[in-house]
């Protein structure tokens, strides 16, 4: 009779352990990136634009309709090796400065950020786009690497999205420019005679480069 209590008794303890750590090991449900944009408008200013890709006059930034995103256009941003290329012309970057003002009590992050660009890469070539963000005078940066390989010839896309726990947010009540340093590399192929490049600016024009915001209410100040 005790030996059948005991186990009873064992039986039972490990089924709640199991359901303790069942519920444990479920992560929390994440809410929507986009909840609560503020109605008031956002004004972006440029305060730097420094880079390869980006010489003066060839890169604009807007706000969209519905202040969850921004738009920053490039008409010049190209990188390419093999045959008569620079040798310098293998990597282009640009860094992006910028003052983003928003209605008081909200402070935002960046949630995702959608590329688009045209390439063309021979037989081994291999062509990378990467991108990393970060507040001024803020030790955290997050970043993303895509790679793209040859034989290839077409529009290309990328999106970079951080998940909702890992979102990163402006300090609230403080003034810190938020910075995007963005690059395009390409390596030439099996054949270093023949051109292969990568750009950031499609087949029909400028191209648009996308950053969504997530947005976050502040603490009331008493």
């Amino acid at each position: 009779m005790n030996i059948l209590r005991k186990s009873s008794l064992f039986a039972g303890m490990i089924a709640l352990a199991t359901v303790l750590l069942t519920s444990v090991a479920q992560p929390a449900v994440a809410g929507p990136h986009f909840t609560n944009p503020p109605p008031d408008s956002i004004v972006i200013d440029v305060a730097t634009v420094n880079g390869s890709g980006c010489p003066a006059g060839t890169a604009a930034v807007a706000v969209n309709e519905g202040n969850t995103s921004f738009t920053v256009t490039y008409s010049d941003y190209l990188a390419q090796a093999g045959g008569d290329s620079s040798p310098l012309d293998f990597r282009k970057n640009c860094q992006l400065n910028l003052i983003v003002n928003v209605p008081g009590g909200f402070t935002y992050a960046i949630a995702r950020a959608d590329y688009r660009g045209f390439g063309y890469l021979e037989e081994g070539a291999t062509g990378t786009q990467k991108a990393s963000y970060y507040f001024s005078g803020d030790a955290q940066t997050s970043s993303a690497t895509h790679v793209l390989e040859g034989p290839y010839s077409d529009n290309w896309q990328f999106s970079d999205e951080v998940d909702a726990p890992q979102l990163v947010y402006k300090p609230c009540g403080e003034e810190r420019n938020f910075n995007i340093n963005t690059e395009l590399r390409v390596r030439a192929g099996d054949d270093p005679d023949l051109v292969s490049f990568m750009a950031m600016d499609s087949t029909d024009g400028d191209i648009e480069t996308v950053y969504h915001f997530a947005w976050k209410r502040c603490p009331i100040e008493e």
